[in-house]
């Protein structure tokens, strides 16, 4: 886990690895399958999951399934902010144009 600037909720968020993505996925996938009452009852296994590794109080399943540090890009080199993808070539947050190796 690690903490990165989320461009989709505008603010930093734990970001999770792999590992910790493929555990949250399947509990995500897990949620889709069970019919109970309401939404948070639902995915209640991947939000405590988050919530306990992270200690970040998501209320959001769906914000959990993009936390994932494989699919955001590295750092910008003017702002700090990771660009969107690993393949962005332009910052959204400052609009620098990413040099990458050909």
């Amino acid at each position: 886990m690690e903490i990165k600037y989320c461009w989709r909720c505008k603010m930093e968020v734990p970001m999770l690895n792999n590992e910790e993505y493929a555990i949250a996925s399947k509990l995500y996938s897990k949620g889709l399958k069970v019919l109970k009452k309401n939404r948070q009852e639902h995915f209640k296994e991947v939000l405590d999951y988050y919530n306990d590794l992270t200690g970040f109080g998501e209320t959001q399943p769906n914000a959990i399934m993009h936390h994932a540090l494989e699919y955001i890009g590295p750092d910008c080199e003017c702002c700090g902010k990771p660009y969107r993808t690993p393949k962005a070539i332009l910052c959204v947050a400052c609009g620098n144009k990413r040099i990458t190796a050909k």
